[in-house]
């Protein structure tokens, strides 16, 4: 019997953009269950000792990851606009992400928002985009961004983070299998392997 494959993923990485839009096609696929772990990476790399993305701080790594997620794009055939601001705030998404995460909608919020991001170049960090892509998937954004600013969605995106950081997560995306952990896109398919039992 497949064991469940966490997807934990920052709505500001352009790697979990990649792995986002196809998960939950390739997790289902193989019958292997999927659960969404929405965190901020920016605490995590605070306790790195990074004062923002790797991506922007070495030049060098930064214009690589640029031109290889042109090619990865290409290849898997995803739209791709370089947004304005990088990494952008992905505070309010990740919320309604974390509390939603059992949704049936769930996936296509998350997919939304990632071609908000990656795709339109929008604010993903503003009620009224937010607003949009929720109503785009058939959703009352009033009660769901209510939500999400209360202190109980704040605390649980912040708990979540730490999990993240206690389980050993370093980057996103990230998925782990038990206790089994996988780190970047090009693992996702070896992650749902171990999951499905292969």
């Amino acid at each position: 019997m497949a064991r469940p494959l966490e997807f934990w993923f920052e709505f500001a990485s352009t790697y979990s953009y990649l792995a986002a839009m196809r998960v939950q096609d390739a997790c289902a696929a193989r019958g292997v269950p999927l659960v969404w772990r929405p965190f901020l990476l920016g605490p995590v790399f605070a306790a790195q000792g990074l004062t923002d993305s790797p991506f922007n701080l070495f030049p060098a790594k930064g214009a690589y990851m640029w031109r290889d997620l042109e090619r990865e794009c290409a290849r898997l055939g995803l739209p791709l606009r370089r947004p304005s601001r990088f990494p952008r705030g992905s505070l309010l998404a990740a919320r309604i992400a974390c509390a939603h995460a059992d949704a049936p909608w769930i996936g296509a919020f998350v997919r939304a928002t990632y071609a908000a991001n990656f795709a339109e170049d929008r604010d993903i960090d503003t009620d009224d985009v937010i607003a949009s892509l929720l109503g785009n998937i058939g959703q009352d954004p009033a009660p769901i961004l209510a939500l999400a600013a209360t202190p109980a969605a704040k605390s649980a995106l912040r708990a979540q983070t730490e999990t993240a950081r206690a389980r050993g997560i370093f980057g996103a995306p990230s998925f782990i299998v038990g206790n089994e952990l996988f780190w970047g896109h090009d693992r996702m398919s070896q992650a749902i392997d171990w999951a499905a039992g292969a």
